[in-house]
């Protein structure tokens, strides 16, 4: 059974990254609630821990994973690295003996305990003491039994974490009621205040963007770019002897790293450089999710059998948070900028095939498997490939100096 590993990022109050949730699709058909919590989390954990690495995965934070009252008895969790994982233990698991005395043996040794999904019972409470982390769902709970929840339990010293949390406007009710980590997508939406104005120098950015991937665009006008901007001469030699390319030999000039790139590898290059400056002030998972969808709708592409121009798939998701990046209406930009059409319908309304790439793209992402599943049949790609693309682009990603 081919397992499918996605992740869901964990936020501060500083929106900065604390760790990802994984989430898990097995086989070609099975969606988590079909198949058994533990063959779930077993294959989970042997994929990411030990076949793909999960350094790749989550680059060094935390990495969130459910654990079945079954795999805690057997404790499993202690085969995996403490400095790494956090043990999250289901919301249907009961504080009964042997899961109490697994996760004070487990806590004792150095590991996170989480408790997902949290509904206060007192008969929950040896756990709680044992808890580092208490997520709750922001969109199954009242506002007023978390309030309570949080009054309540603030004494043992736990973190509170925010599940669900889609809106700027969630984050900061739940930063308020004083919740430090959070989890959700709303660092994706833009933060849209009425007569904002988006300032010209930054439409300039996006146009050049935009230009620079257009096929019609001399290589020469890039080489110029390059050799006048010291920052991103120095970026570019920075990537170009990256552990992604493993050369022998060090590049040591501008001249041989745009020739080693070549002119859509440059054109790439400066099209990340500029898009991370409009987003210099935005939470830096903004700016990777990007990249990240950028190149794997480029890696998509490949197996789709479509005969798409992987370019402009690049293009399409490195646009995709634009208008959280400039927040601003998307539709709104799309209107002053000079991307394709079937692009600006797939960016605003995922219209057309673009739009299923875009699609699945996002399903894959959420862990939304059923919409996962129908976008693969619409684009035509090969399913198996879809993992591969995912790890492929975040190990790109990673290569990336920090722009």
């Amino acid at each position: 059974m081919n397992v499918f590993v996605a992740r869901q990022p964990i936020f501060d109050k500083k929106k900065s990254i604390y760790g990802y949730e994984l989430l898990f699709r097995g086989g070609t058909t099975n969606a988590f609630p079909d198949i058994d919590g533990d063959t779930a989390t077993s294959k989970l954990l042997s994929n990411s821990f030990l076949n793909i690495g999960i350094d790749q995965i989550v680059g060094g934070n935390k990495a969130f994973v459910n654990f079945t009252r079954d795999l805690l008895v057997k404790n499993v969790p202690s085969m995996f690295p403490k400095e790494t994982l956090v043990v999250e233990v289901l919301e249907d698991v009961e504080a009964e003996e042997e899961v109490v005395a697994v996760c004070r043996e487990l806590s004792q040794q150095g590991y996170l305990i989480a408790l997902d999904d949290f509904f206060y019972e007192a008969n929950l409470e040896p756990l709680v003491a044992l808890a580092n982390i208490i997520k709750m769902d922001f969109r199954a709970t009242s506002m007023e039994v978390i309030e309570d929840h949080v009054e309540k339990l603030s004494e043992y010293g736990v973190k509170f974490l925010a599940e669900k949390v889609e809106t700027h406007e969630e984050f900061q009710k739940a930063a308020d009621m004083g919740f430090e980590l959070f989890q959700g997508y709303f660092f994706s939406k833009p933060e849209i205040v009425e007569g904002r104005e988006v300032p010209p120098s930054k439409i300039n950015l996006i146009q050049l963007i935009a230009e620079a991937n257009k096929e019609d665009f001399r290589f020469e006008e890039l080489e110029k770019l390059v050799a006048r901007d010291v920052s991103i001469s120095y970026k570019l030699l920075r990537y170009i002897n990256s552990s992604f390319f493993r050369r022998v030999h060090e590049i040591s000039t501008i001249k041989q790293a745009i020739v080693m790139l070549g002119e859509t590898g440059m054109k790439r290059f400066i099209s990340l450089i500029v898009m991370a400056k409009l987003a210099e002030d935005k939470p830096h998972e903004l700016i990777r999710n990007s990249i990240i969808r950028a190149k794997m709708c480029e890696l998509l592409a490949r197996h789709s059998g479509t005969g798409l121009n992987e370019s402009e798939l690049f293009t399409l998701g490195l646009f995709s948070r634009i208008d959280a990046i400039m927040d601003q209406d998307m539709a709104e930009l799309m209107e002053r900028l000079p991307l394709g059409e079937a692009i600006k319908r797939a960016l605003v309304s995922r219209e057309g095939v673009l739009g299923e790439f875009l699609a699945l793209v996002e399903s894959y992402e959420r862990g939304d498997w059923e919409e996962f599943n129908r976008a693969v049949e619409a684009t035509g790609v090969e399913e198996d490939k879809v993992p591969e693309c995912y790890l492929e682009a975040l190990g790109w990603a990673d290569t990336l100096p920090d722009i």
